[in-house]
């Protein structure tokens, strides 16, 4: 993380007193929190959730990264925006409502595509990276990145009413490509319940925190999956891919 140290301020600590009388979690998590930098990739469907529950809890600074403009097909289930918000690019909508609902947070638009010769300057000196991509190709360069980077991400996806969640931290854990080698093959529109993508975002955010705090265990090693159909979810442990072409010996991948 960062080695920028913030004081909490008095409205700071009675606005995140919940929070902070948690078992450890104390000023000094709510410090980390504020000193902390999260990239977020896509304030969509899953973008809008982490965005809003990180910046609730105080963290110091989002950069959000989304090149699209609202659409009325948006408002099912990106919970950012509203009517008023179509046509307007998707960033801007997002800071506005987020510092409408917290003042202290420095938000950080970025409308750009996220590819192999944007990523660097998108996540910048942030301390995770939250995927909320809607497609693998970015995906992928997001998780190649990180794993040279060493930079802890946290991957969700959606589909309907079913979702999946991994925390993906290098090189101590599997990498992406570790647990899915191949791009699946995917329809250009695929349906999303609105209550799905805000089911695994708000998961997506509990990750963060924890990283961030130190407080409980991360997913590491594992995906975690969302059946929504039958209100379950599933663990299935998974091993680093020795042959990995992004961390494994067959690293072929820059």
């Amino acid at each position: 993380m960062a080695a920028r140290v913030d004081v909490l301020s008095e409205d700071e600590r009675l606005r995140y007193h919940r929070q902070i009388i948690f078992s450890n979690w104390g000023e000094q998590g709510q410090t980390r929190i504020k000193s902390a930098t999260v990239f977020v990739a896509g304030v969509g469907g899953l973008g809008g959730p982490v965005s809003m529950y990180l910046a609730v809890a105080g963290v110091g600074r989002l950069r959000i990264c989304d090149r699209g403009r609202v659409e009325l097909s948006n408002l099912n289930r990106q919970i950012l925006f509203d009517d008023d918000d179509i046509d307007i690019l998707k960033v801007d909508a997002a800071a506005c409502t987020l510092k409408r609902m917290n003042h202290h947070v420095r938000v950080e638009c970025l409308s750009e595509e996220i590819n192999r010769d944007s990523i660097e300057h998108l996540v910048g000196d942030s301390d995770i990276i939250v995927d909320c991509m809607d497609n693998f190709e970015a995906r992928y360069v997001i998780n190649d990145y990180a794993v040279a980077k060493g930079i802890p991400f946290v991957h969700a996806g959606i589909e309907g009413f079913a979702g999946q969640l991994a925390f993906i931290h290098p090189p101590h854990t599997p990498c992406l490509r570790c647990k899915i080698p191949d791009i699946p093959p995917t329809p250009e529109q695929f349906p999303v319940v609105g209550v799905t993508a805000g089911i695994l975002g708000a998961l997506e955010a509990h990750e963060v925190l924890k990283y961030l705090t130190g407080v409980g265990t991360n997913l590491k090693n594992a995906i975690l999956l969302w059946n929504g159909m039958t209100s379950e979810f599933h663990r299935i442990e998974v091993d680093k891919d020795p042959d990995c072409p992004v961390c494994g010996k067959g690293t072929t991948i820059k």
